[in-house]
């Protein structure tokens, strides 16, 4: 079975914890390891690595680099242009992957928290048995009416699975409670199906999405519309069936979501990081410093180095609105956090003045910057660890612990790490302008001269 991971996001439900520029399947949001990494090892239990590919955009597939790398795992990323939805990643995916010729393929969001290996296993072995005939998506069994999700009707019984009856849109919490009731699923967005059986689907019910791709892939992007493979596909085929997840399953979608997830204490507060509390129950409190908190109830209270949120629990779906004022107002805090991951590494803005900036750079090793050069700053460097290889106007150098350079403005320079550790270094920058668009790129690893 080969599998698709589709990996984009806006980043706008859990703020400030995710941002644009990383959202929050790239986010340790329970432990240790991302709700992407989750997702590709979960992908591993019925696909190789050589099987599995990961959709992502531009912006991230350098994040997709290294959290794979980061588990060791070496599967096939293929990057969009321009996001447009679910269906045009899923058959864009879906052919790259099976050009040597049809195949089951199993399509998954990277975004959602499953802790129960075997009954997720054993519901993808139950629809890989109806996916030649059938586009099998999963239904997990409610347990408690919810207003933010869409649900399925489930009709006619197939054995694994069920035919499906009729796809419903997120209803109101008295709707839900009915939906409950009579037996409905809410859509999780998992896929299994035949690939040469989807893209016969796709020509018949969204053709315009198929002869898109019959052009070169800019052009394929520039000519799909924007859909959902619900709307595309599933809520008009004849041909779609659902199997049951019968196993614990979130995706993560807000604090309310993500406080369901993680462990309580004996007040029923899920707590990341150090919380005193005074009469105080039932709060998710996500931090990096003390959090206290006297006669709190029901909160989200999340801290990041630049934002605080708090919120009532069952009002969190609305956090989006705040990424979006962010948004408007051209706020880069929508997009970016304190530190901002780049292909080559990361750098942590430290302090921001009106004529200067102080940054932390990180570098892990044979990685290196481009060949720039800034119109309206200078630079001072000072290696903090690691080995640095500065080439500053033509001459290149090597700095080591607490030794220092100066880049005057104008200048060609880079910045490598040649070494087998990681490079820190302290940026110190001063102009006018200490804008990121402030670069002129000669030379970069990464294609973006």
């Amino acid at each position: 079975m080969k599998t698709l991971i589709l990996a984009g996001g806006s980043g706008t439900r859990l703020f400030p914890l995710s941002r644009e520029h990383y959202p929050k399947q790239f986010i340790p949001l329970v432990d240790d390891e991302s709700l992407f990494q989750k997702t590709v090892k979960r992908a591993l239990l019925f696909s190789s690595p050589q099987e599995i590919a990961i959709v992502t955009n531009t912006d991230h597939r350098f994040l997709v680099r290294d959290q794979l790398a980061a588990i060791g795992c070496d599967c096939r990323v293929l990057v969009e242009p321009v996001g447009k939805n679910t269906l045009p990643a899923i058959y864009y995916g879906a052919r790259e992957i099976t050009r040597d010729g049809p195949d089951t393929v199993a399509v998954l969001p990277s975004d959602h928290l499953i802790t129960e290996p075997g009954p997720f296993l054993d519901a993808f072995r139950r629809a890989e048995r109806l996916s030649k005939d059938y586009l099998v998506v999963f239904g997990v069994r409610p347990t408690s009416p919810h207003t933010g999700y869409g649900y399925i009707r489930p009709g006619e019984s197939l054995g694994e699975g069920s035919l499906v009856e009729a796809f419903v849109e997120k209803p109101d919490l008295e709707t839900a409670g009915r939906y409950v009731a009579d037996g409905y699923l809410w859509n999780s967005g998992m896929f299994c199906f035949d690939s040469g059986l989807f893209l016969s689907e796709c020509e018949t019910c969204s053709p315009e999405v198929a002869r898109a791709f019959e052009q070169p892939l800019e052009e394929a992007y520039g000519a799909a519309p924007a859909l959902s493979i619900d709307y595309g596909i599933m809520e008009k085929t004849r041909r779609a069936a659902v199997v049951p997840l019968e196993c614990d399953w979130n995706d993560v979608g807000n604090f309310d979501a993500l406080y369901t997830a993680l462990p309580k204490n004996g007040s029923g507060n899920a707590v990341r990081g150090e919380h005193i509390g005074i009469d105080s129950s039932d709060n998710l409190i996500i931090a990096d410093r003390l959090v206290a908190t006297v006669g709190v109830h029901d909160l989200a209270i999340v801290e990041t180095k630049d934002a605080i949120l708090v919120a009532a629990r069952d009002k969190a779906q609305r956090v989006g609105e705040i990424a979006k004022a962010l948004h408007e107002k051209g706020d880069s805090r929508a997009l970016f956090h304190t530190q901002v991951h780049r292909p080559w590494g990361s750098y942590t803005n430290l302090e921001e003045g009106r004529s200067y900036k102080i940054k932390r750079v990180t570098v892990p090793p044979n990685r290196r910057l481009s060949l720039q050069m800034h119109h309206h700053r200078s630079e001072h460097w000072v290696v903090v660890t690691g080995c640095a290889e500065v080439t500053i106007g033509g001459v290149t150098s090597l700095l080591r612990n607490g030794e220092s350079t100066f880049v005057p403005a104008g200048t060609v320079h880079r910045l490598a790490n040649p070494g087998l550790l990681p490079l820190e270094l302290i940026e110190v920058q001063i102009g006018e302008y200490t804008g990121e668009d402030d670069i002129v790129r000669f030379e970069d690893d990464f294609d973006r001269a």
